[in-house]
């Protein structure tokens, strides 16, 4: 079992037993480990302590985090529409396909592409010459489903597998320390229609940590009443995390919906959250 697999499966049992308020040794002891060797793991993986990761999974976390953004991220969005955004410390160019390059299906092309972990459970990662075109999670037992998924998007392409690739680019997009000029960009390139990519590109202008919601998304690109087809948007985006459309939730502060699994939104959205500047300071559980 990867770590994702504990803290999802810590998760589920919090989701049943929330009204207990389980402590360290409770959830130490569903994940089968001891309290020692489960904060120290813990911890490791998602830099704050399980106290502090847990503060981040509540509605009330999330609005503050709804509230903390009003203003700023629209301002942020307006500003960069059409430039590059910022993603966690890795800058993230945003290339839309031509039209010919759609047609082809990417005819002539060879999308290296392979499986590899990430924090949040194994993942494939397809790389063009023009860059990322496909980042999806995977569930054990479908990567061939997933592979099909790739293939579907560019038929015309020819696929290499190569996972030691795709291990190192997903660590890339992964990582949590290092300088962040020193890295190289990162370019993603997607099909969609220019307000998709009006929506996606939106979205690289929000931080880790920081949450909008679909309503004020829209409102920011300057269409108030459209926020079902920034939603429509937002699920059709085949660029898992590097995209960040995890960070788009309900103006209750429920998580919603996403593509690879809500469970996995929230698992990602409360590990961001531990590394928000704001983010409580570590507790003793």
């Amino acid at each position: 079992m990867n770590d994702y697999d504990r803290i999802a499966g810590i998760i589920r049992y919090l989701d049943a037993h929330q009204d207990e308020q389980p402590d360290l040794a409770a959830l130490a002891g569903h994940a089968g480990l001891s309290p020692f060797h489960f904060h120290r793991l813990f911890t490791s993986w998602a830099a704050v302590t399980p106290k502090d990761f847990l503060q981040c999974l509540t509605l009330e976390r999330a609005r503050a985090a709804l509230r903390a953004g009003e203003g700023v991220l629209e301002t942020a969005i307006a500003a960069g529409l059409s430039g590059p955004g910022r993603l966690h410390d890795l800058c993230v160019s945003l290339e839309a396909a031509s039209p010919g390059e759609i047609k082809s299906g990417g005819a002539g092309w060879t999308v290296a592409a392979g499986f590899a972990d990430t924090p949040f459970g194994p993942a494939l990662v397809g790389e063009s010459p023009r860059g990322i075109c496909h980042l999806s999670f995977v569930e054990p037992g479908a990567e061939g489903e997933a592979l099909q998924g790739l293939r579907a998007d560019w038929p015309g392409a020819h696929l290499r597998r190569d996972d030691g690739a795709a291990g190192d680019l997903l660590a890339r997009v992964f990582a949590r320390d290092g300088v962040p000029a020193a890295r190289p960009a990162l370019r993603a390139l997607v099909r969609g229609t220019a307000f998709q990519l009006r929506v996606w590109r939106a979205l690289l202008r929000i931080p880790p940590g920081a949450l909008i919601s679909y309503g004020r998304l829209a409102a920011a690109l300057g269409a108030p009443g459209a926020a079902r087809a920034v939603g429509g948007a937002v699920g059709d985006n085949s660029i898992a995390y590097l995209i960040p459309c995890h960070r788009v939730i309900r103006e209750t502060g429920a998580a919603g919906g996403y593509r690879w699994g809500v469970e996995r939104k929230r698992v990602m959205l409360a590990w961001e959250g531990g590394l928000a500047p704001d983010a409580a300071t570590a507790g003793d559980a």
